[in-house]
């Protein structure tokens, strides 16, 4: 009997909903995935130190090296390979085994197969040749490395093991646009009274986005103060997608408010903030709230106030040249 794994370990595929290492109690250890290099224009996008995240114009060829370790006391034999991806429902998902799809027929990885003594690691390379008459879009894949454990006389359940990294391609002969917005923050809780936190985001830009962030309270009842909590990771939006992310595990003893709340959110080098002033319901209810501030709305407030002051210098000086303009005629 053969069981299907997918181990997500270092650079990931899919993080929400697997471990990040084998069950350790089979003692048959795992396979290690680890991208080795990024673009240095992107050396200040952790997304891009995981992922393989690129934007490239047709007829372009690119070149990731990445490492394969064998973490267990084996040999193993592992295949290297590209495989098709999609968002789906605002999230990373993909295909089973290596079902292709149109990054993958421009992807190849060598060598394609590695054998790795116990604790050994190996180097390989992937390669995306981007066709000259590509259109334009984002497309996604994984890079996979996969392992096959037969059954032995310790273990009576052979095992799949799958790692691997996201592959976010954007193709175009323009500039990259990322870009978001959080419209709103609300508060719930649920039937037993805990508290919970779901802010509702606007994938604004171009490119897909992974939204991590904190989430933070004050200035609550008699000057409380709550520590930043992180939001729960695995939302992925599609351009021009909307989509929530969640603050769970709040304590349930949390006082009613009014709270000054800040949702914090990033995806690669994208980052907006919002602060609301919201009170948490009843048990079984939503909150109202008032925006305080956005990040978005302090750069309009500031290119407001250049637009103000700029069109006021440009009324004074109009009057000034009436005025002079009367003074010569007299």
């Amino acid at each position: 009997m053969t069981a299907a794994v997918v181990v997500l370990a270092g650079s990931v595929a899919h993080a929400p909903t697997a471990a990040a290492t084998a069950d350790s109690s089979t003692d048959t250890g795992y396979v290690g995935f680890r991208l080795l290099e990024a673009p240095v224009v992107r050396h200040d996008d952790p997304r891009a130190l995981k992922y393989i995240v690129d934007h490239l114009k047709p007829g372009t060829v690119i070149s990731r090296r990445f490492e394969v370790a064998n973490k267990s006391n084996t040999g193993r034999e592992v295949q290297l390979y590209s495989g098709a991806a999609r968002i789906k429902h605002n999230r990373f998902v993909f295909a089973e085994g290596n079902r292709p799809n149109e990054l993958t027929r421009w992807t190849r990885v060598r060598p394609s197969i590695v054998r790795l003594k116990p604790w050994e690691k190996a180097e390989a390379k992937v390669t995306i040749r981007v066709p000259d008459a590509a259109r334009p879009g984002e497309r996604y894949a994984v890079v996979w490395a996969q392992s096959e454990a037969a059954p032995d006389a310790e273990h009576n359940v052979g095992s799949i093991m799958r790692v691997g990294t996201r592959v976010y391609l954007d193709i175009s002969n323009s500039g990259e646009y990322a870009d978001f917005r959080i419209s709103k923050i609300i508060a719930l809780r649920d039937k037993k009274g805990v508290p919970s936190i779901v802010a509702h985001v606007h994938n604004t830009g171009k490119r897909a986005l992974d939204l991590r962030g904190k989430f933070s309270l004050s200035d609550g009842p008699g000057g409380l103060s709550a520590g930043a909590r992180p939001v729960t990771e695995g939302t992925t939006l599609p351009p021009g997608g909307w989509g929530t992310v969640r603050v769970d595990g709040l304590d349930k003893s949390l006082p009613a408010g009014p709270w000054t709340a800040r949702m914090e959110l990033e995806s690669g080098m994208v980052r907006h903030s919002l602060s609301v002033r919201l009170t948490f319901p009843k048990p079984g209810g939503s909150s109202v709230y008032d925006i305080v501030m956005s990040s978005d709305r302090r750069l309009w407030a500031a290119g407001a106030g250049i637009m103000l002051a700029v069109s006021a210098a440009s009324m004074s000086f109009v009057r000034y040249r009436r005025r002079r303009a009367a003074r010569n005629r007299t």
